[in-house]
């Protein structure tokens, strides 16, 4: 929410239109249809093939400050007509693009290898909701589903409103590092100190918990102080722009997009719904010890 209230616009073409795709016009379209404004940069790529005939696929980029927001349009070969919307292969998940996106290696997880429901948590250490949301998951989810459900955390923090998130992000991925397990030690008690934490006291705070906990703390501290894990947050902050992530805390589950604080019994009845959908389509959910999601439907 906090991007789209930026994205308002001012535009910059950074390459040659390609034959049949006059840029200029399709920026001044898409400004006037999406209500970016000239605060916002905008940036249209070049077509790709399109998955439908007689179209290219073009991204158009919408940029302010540090906040990016990507849009697919599918454009005629002529340059006339603009489609947005979602291309679906019934033959496949109708979630298989955002699954060949989500990247899981080197994630914190909790659950079981294999399992049939994958949910993939994007969330910012300094957000009220969610705190809620991972008191929730950690509340229910392995009580509810021990086999069947498994849970990886990715850092996407909103610097322009959380201004001690990222920090925060850092320490989370520098005790990772160092032991695996602690993350969700962690994790649980950042959430539960989210009121005492402030961007003068974190790093003293993180220190008293790092020795709490029997950490190396010379080796969290040079982690944390040379921002060594920096470029993995970037990462998940990029693999969630491109999945069209603009809030926190917001979910996958097997690909599914689920935005905003979800109640758990509606948060049951999607993940029930998934295990059924796996009952009926064996190669759906994760392959045991592969480091990516695999795409349901796929040989």
């Amino acid at each position: 929410m906090a991007l789209m209230a930026l994205l308002s616009c001012s535009v910059s073409l950074f390459a040659q239109s390609a034959p049949g795709l006059d840029k200029a016009k399709i920026e001044a379209y898409v400004r006037h249809l999406l209500l970016w404004t000239p605060q916002i940069t905008v940036t249209v790529a070049d077509p790709l093939p399109g998955p439908l005939p007689g179209f290219q696929e073009v991204k158009v980029t919408g940029s302010y400050q540090q906040a990016s927001l990507d849009e697919i349009f599918y454009v005629s070969l002529d340059g006339t007509k603009i489609v947005r919307g979602n291309v679906y292969d019934v033959d496949k998940s109708p979630f298989a693009s955002e699954l060949s996106k989500l990247k899981t290696d080197l994630q914190p997880s909790l659950g079981t290898p294999g399992a049939k429901v994958v949910i993939v948590a994007f969330s910012d250490f300094q957000c009220g909701y969610c705190k809620e949301e991972a008191k929730m998951l950690r509340t229910n989810l392995l009580q509810t589903y021990p086999k069947d459900v498994r849970l990886y955390f990715k850092d996407f923090p909103i610097e322009q409103i959380h201004p001690w998130a990222k920090a925060a992000s850092l320490a989370g991925r520098c005790v990772f590092r160092q032991k695996p397990a602690a993350f969700w030690d962690f994790h649980d008690w950042i959430f539960e100190k989210q009121a005492e934490v402030t961007p003068e006291n974190i790093k003293a705070k993180l220190g008293e918990w790092v020795q709490s906990k029997g950490l190396d703390a010379m080796q969290f501290t040079r982690c944390y102080d040379t921002r060594a894990t920096e470029a993995e947050i970037n990462r998940n902050l990029a693999e969630g722009r491109q999945l069209r992530v603009n809030s926190t805390p917001t979910l996958f589950i097997n690909g599914r997009m689920v935005p905003g604080a979800v109640p758990w019994q509606q948060l049951k009845a999607i993940i029930d719904m998934e295990i059924d959908y796996a009952k009926r389509h064996p190669e759906s959910g994760e392959k045991c010890c592969e480091l990516t999601l695999p795409i349901p439907g796929k040989k």
